[in-house]
């Protein structure tokens, strides 16, 4: 998986965090459903939120979710998972803009990518998703030849840019691929008159996407020798992180002037997590959720012991019943199940020997004193204090 907004599941509460899973299910199985297999590569955090904003506008349906059955990366259970138009845009925008990372890829001969032979095939899959990304956006009344032209687009401006250059003329082709993305949501859901503030959010998150990309990569450009536009344009990091700031104003401004039926996970991700993902960039925030007593996860801690009885407080709670442990070879055995399934790193399980439960791997928890269910930004209420 890949993207900025990567919400940890413990600050999303279990509404969201099920309507979160629930599309991002669904652009993944969108894939799989109209371009097969290979497609769902390309899955991402934040190709869904073209679904998300297109279901915050038109309102829960029952017809837009589906029963999907057991995966791996949901730890082997079925779910209500996102359907519709939605979720075909998302795949569509996802495949034409992974098709541009390829082609980047490819002619930066990165990695593997140097080696002809492999060039040459990551070309042809780079085709293959063009014109598939085409095919599912003309069905859906959107036109990817905009996203085909930015990215087009970018090449140049990077070869023309140098120190002095505004970094934001470097930003522009992905803005405008992103406006145009999040403007469409307007016309899937039926509420024309939302387009130009959600273009107007599109294109701040798409100049969020770029910068935070070169902040997260540029000592690793560094050291490989690689373009990065800080580097190349000369914009200091308090720069880049003021740019970010404005960018994250404009964003919460623009959803207030569009109109939605249910908002919450919208405002949740394009609010709260995507000012999470700025400062996790910058380094300025960390996860502060623990596991609960006991627990041996990869991040959690067993909690401070507490004096108790006459004088000291409430009697202690006792704890649960302990399953027993697994033997080696059973406990090994669960281990590669884990590993094979991807359930070590996309969700909480049971440590394979000693049945703890344990957080998964990539949460990417930010900083996690939220516990809400709700928004709590002007405009909004609710009872957390985040």
């Amino acid at each position: 998986m890949f993207g900025i907004v990567r919400p940890c599941t413990h600050r999303l509460g279990e509404r969201f965090k099920a309507e979160w899973t629930a599309h991002l299910c669904g652009l993944c199985l969108a894939l799989r459903g109209d371009h097969g297999q290979f497609a769902r590569l390309v899955t991402n955090y934040d190709g869904l939120l073209v679904s998300v904003l297109t279901e915050a506008q038109a309102g829960p349906d029952l017809r837009t979710r589906r029963t999907a059955g057991p995966c791996p990366l949901r730890g082997m259970r079925s779910a209500p998972v996102a359907r519709g138009e939605g979720a075909r845009l998302a795949a569509a925008v996802s495949l034409v803009l992974a098709s541009a990372k390829v082609r980047d890829h490819v002619a930066d001969r990165d990695g593997l990518l140097a080696r002809a032979p492999l060039a040459v095939a990551a070309r042809r899959v780079a085709r293959s998703w063009d014109r598939a990304g085409a095919r599912t956006g003309a069905s859906l009344g959107f036109d990817t030849a905009v996203l085909v032209d930015a990215v087009d687009r970018q090449a140049g401006i990077e070869v023309l840019a140098g120190i002095g250059t505004p970094v934001l003329a470097v930003t522009e082709p992905t803005e405008t691929a992103t406006a145009a993305a999040f403007a469409h949501t307007a016309q899937l859901a039926g509420r024309p008159g939302n387009a130009a503030a959600l273009a107007e959010a599109g294109r701040l998150f798409g100049r969020l996407a770029h910068l935070l990309d070169a902040v997260e990569d540029r000592e690793a450009d560094a050291r490989a020798g690689a373009w990065n536009p800080l580097t190349a344009t000369g914009t200091p990091l308090t720069e880049a992180r003021r740019l970010c700031d404005d960018a994250l104003h404009g964003i919460r401004l623009a959803l207030k002037d569009a109109e939605f039926a249910d908002a919450g996970l919208a405002h949740r991700l394009l609010v709260h997590e995507l000012r999470t993902s700025v400062d996790r960039a910058f380094g300025t925030a960390g996860c502060a959720h623990t596991a609960a007593a006991g627990s041996d996860g990869p991040r959690g801690q067993a909690g401070p012991t507490v004096a108790s009885g006459p004088g000291f407080g409430p009697p202690p709670v006792m704890p649960p019943p302990q399953k027993p442990r697994r033997g080696l070879l059973e406990g090994c055995a669960v281990a590669v199940g884990l590993f094979c399934t991807c359930r070590l790193c996309c969700t909480d399980h049971e440590g394979p020997w000693s049945r703890k439960k344990r957080d998964a791997w990539c949460d990417g928890c930010g900083d996690c004193n939220c516990n809400c269910d709700g928004c709590c930004c002007d405009g909004c209420c609710c009872d957390c204090n985040c």
